[in-house]
Order: structure tokens, then C-alpha cells, then sequence
């Protein structure tokens, strides 16, 4: 699917799956990336110039969020098809948004751990990527037969200055917010039959709760080395660089195995 890329450093590399337009190839080259970094043939973890938005297939057409068509939740085809669609555009954009953290916080004296985490986020959004676009392939559907937002972008442009920011709002509220919506569309899907969709939610639901607690340490660290306390500095980033409200319900149990307080999102910050 996807040449070998040809890089020096764990930031070249970063950038590399950034300007991959083509989606499977983005998500092969994402999980090449990974492999070569953990088979320690990337030299180091160097620094690179971070285009300020990734590379993108010409479909599917973005739109503002709030221009989007609502999707129903029943059990027809189109409409998984639709529900599919939007989750793969999600994972795509976790995909860059992953390699993104990498690369744009490369310069700040953080540890090896640190890339070795979302090293292994991005891993796992590429593999949640391309289940869903076999998915998608199998009721007659492909990636960008559909609009898709742009909102997910959006907050990383919003955060793009800062590594707390960064931390605080995308794994934080919108990572930890497919905790919260994800068990009742695998509930949905098995109640139509649809027991293969459900299987692929249900993989990329555990490996969240994985992403969000990865967030949840490396923002607790980051935190420390800053000397604020976590939970105030939590909600006024989330005030300033998130917009929209964080409203329930909440997986409580979900993000507590990921180390996330009910105190901290039990009221809307701010």
C-alpha cells in the first residue's frame, strides 16, 4: 500500500505521514512509521519544519460542523454507512493528530516515553482507520463518499503553541469524549445484527481508554514540571482553547481506568 519512508529522524518521519494526502496510504504509512520506531531503525528523534495542516484527499469535502447533515441512529445501511463514515474521519484526523504532538513538541526536553506513547497512539488510530474503511468497503461504501467536519483541526490549530493546551483539549475532552458515546453504538450495532461493526467499536473503545490515560499522565507530568495543579489548569485551558461545553453523560467508569477524575470534568470548566 504504502513505500517504506524514507527518513532520519522520528521528527522527518512525522512529517512525512503528514504530507501523505492519500487516507490508507496515510494510515499504512503511519503503521510503517511505528514499526520503524520501534525497531530503532529511525535515528533519533531530531526536529522538522511542521506543516501548519496535514495533507488531505481531495474527498471527502470538509464542511464547518455546524454544516453538517445529522445522522440518524437507525439500522439501515446507509445510515451505518454514515456512522461508519464519521468515526473513520475522526480516526483519520487522530492519525495526524498523533504524529502532529510528536513533531511539534520534539524541541522540548521531553523523554524518550513521551514518543514512545503517541508513537503508539498513532499506531492504533492508523489500525482503527483502515477497520473501518474495511468495513465501510464490505457494504459497498469508501472513506470520502461522504461530507466530514473540520472541527477536530480546528483544535489543533487551537492548541498548536502550547503542549498543555494541546494535551488538555484533545485527549482530554475529545478523546475522552468517545469514551462516553462509544458503548451505545455497540450496543446499537448488535442490537441490528450488525455484530462486525460492533467488534471494530469495541477495539477501538478499549484502545481509547488506553490514548485517553496516556494524555491524562503525560498532562499530569507536564503539569509538574510547570508547577500548577492539574485540575484548575485543566479547566481554564479547556475554557480558552475548547469550544463547545463538556456535557454529560459521562463514562465515569471509562475514564476512571484512563486516571480521570469525575472532579475534573464533573462541571464545565471555566
Amino acid at each position: 500500500m504504502s513505500a517504506p519512508i524514507q527518513a532520519e529522524t522520528l521528527s522527518d518521519v512525522a512529517v512525512a505521514v503528514l504530507s501523505t494526502a492519500d487516507a490508507a496510504r496515510k494510515a499504512a504509512a503511519s503503521r510503517a512509521a511505528a514499526s520503524a520506531w520501534a525497531e530503532g531503525t529511525v535515528a533519533g528523534l531530531g526536529e522538522a519544519v511542521v506543516p501548519a495542516r496535514p495533507a488531505r484527499p481531495a474527498r471527502p469535502e470538509l464542511r464547518r460542523p455546524g454544516d453538517m447533515p445529522r445522522r440518524g441512529a437507525g439500522k439501515s445501511v446507509d445510515k451505518r454507512i454514515a456512522l461508519l463514515h464519521a468515526i473513520a474521519h475522526i480516526e483519520l484526523n487522530a492519525i495526524d493528530l498523533a504524529w502532529d504532538i510528536i513533531a511539534r513538541f520534539a524541541g522540548e526536553g521531553l523523554p524518550r516515553a513521551f514518543f514512545d506513547d503517541w508513537v503508539s497512539v498513532a499506531d492504533e488510530e492508523a489500525k482503527h482507520f483502515s477497520l473501518l474503511s474495511g468495513r465501510l468497503a464490505s457494504l459497498g461504501a469508501a472513506y470520502g463518499d461522504l461530507p466530514a467536519h473540520d472541527g477536530l483541526w480546528e483544535a489543533a490549530e487551537a492548541t498548536a503553541h502550547d503542549l498543555l493546551a494541546r494535551l488538555a483539549v484533545v485527549p482530554l475532552v475529545l478523546e475522552a469524549r468517545g469514551l462516553d458515546v462509544t458503548p451505545a453504538m455497540i450496543v446499537r450495532m448488535e442490537r441490528f445484527g450488525d455484530d462486525e461493526t460492533a467488534a471494530i467499536l469495541r477495539i477501538i473503545y478499549e484502545d481509547e481508554i488506553g490514548h485517553v490515560a496516556i494524555g491524562m499522565r503525560w498532562f499530569e507530568q507536564v503539569c509538574g514540571q510547570r508547577d500548577v495543579a492539574p485540575e484548575p489548569t485543566w479547566r481554564a485551558l479547556v475554557a480558552k482553547h475548547f469550544k463547545g461545553e463538556l456535557k454529560p453523560p459521562f463514562n465515569d467508569e471509562a475514564r476512571a481506568q484512563a486516571g480521570m477524575t469525575r472532579t475534573f470534568y464533573s462541571a464545565s470548566p471555566g
